[in-house]
């Protein structure tokens, strides 16, 4: 591996943890369900491209079926999230409807 490639890895993994690090300040605070799902989405995609350094690092391919299998994981869970809080806020405007 190169010497500019080495650089290149290691500098990528430093801002994928800045980036999880981040994502999962904005998961803690919120403010709204809205802000928590999208942090979350955005840790999943900041694992799977530590997969995907991780791969080109050592050589070994078995990261990328790992990251591949992260990606679709996290997609379905982002997908059942934004539907549990679209049902959330429907019950939510039934609610004030009521009163």
């Amino acid at each position: 591996m190169g010497e500019i490639l080495g650089v290149a890895i290691i500098l990528g993994f430093l801002l994928v943890f800045a980036t999880v690090l981040l994502a999962f300040v904005r998961l803690i605070r919120g403010p709204s369900l809205p802000d928590r799902v999208v942090a979350l989405d955005m840790m999943t995609v900041a694992i799977v491209s530590f997969c995907g350094l991780a791969a080109i690092q050592s050589g070994n391919s078995a990261f990328l079926d790992v990251a591949l299998v992260l990606a679709l994981v996290g997609f379905l869970a982002t997908v059942a999230l934004a539907r549990f809080a679209d049902r959330e806020h429907l019950q939510q405007l039934q609610r004030e409807g009521e009163k």
